[in-house]
């Protein structure tokens, strides 16, 4: 349960995602996420307590766990993209 409420929180997905490639500084996550730093910066402190980013001298990036979390949500991304589509041909 832990992990889905740090999931949860606003824009932490969405950290991870942009993450999910080359490291990001504070300012080029900050746009990518589309969030303030405020928000940001206290996701940030949480993700990087957890193990799942850490910041490295070319800015956050995901550690290995966060890689790992990462490769178990992928199968859910598609999931979702599926079902968007599925939903959008019930509305048509």
């Amino acid at each position: 349960m832990a992990v889905l409420d740090l999931l949860g929180r606003k824009t932490s997905l969405r950290i991870l995602w942009e993450l999910r490639g080359a490291p990001l500084t504070f300012r080029a996550l900050e746009q990518a996420a589309e969030t303030n730093p405020s928000v940001l910066n206290a996701r940030l402190h949480e993700l990087r307590a957890a193990g799942i980013v850490a910041l490295s001298g070319d800015g956050y990036q995901l550690t290995s766990d966060g890689a790992a979390l990462i490769d178990h949500l992928l199968p859910l991304s598609n999931w979702a993209a599926g079902w968007a589509r599925r939903m959008k041909k019930r509305e048509a």
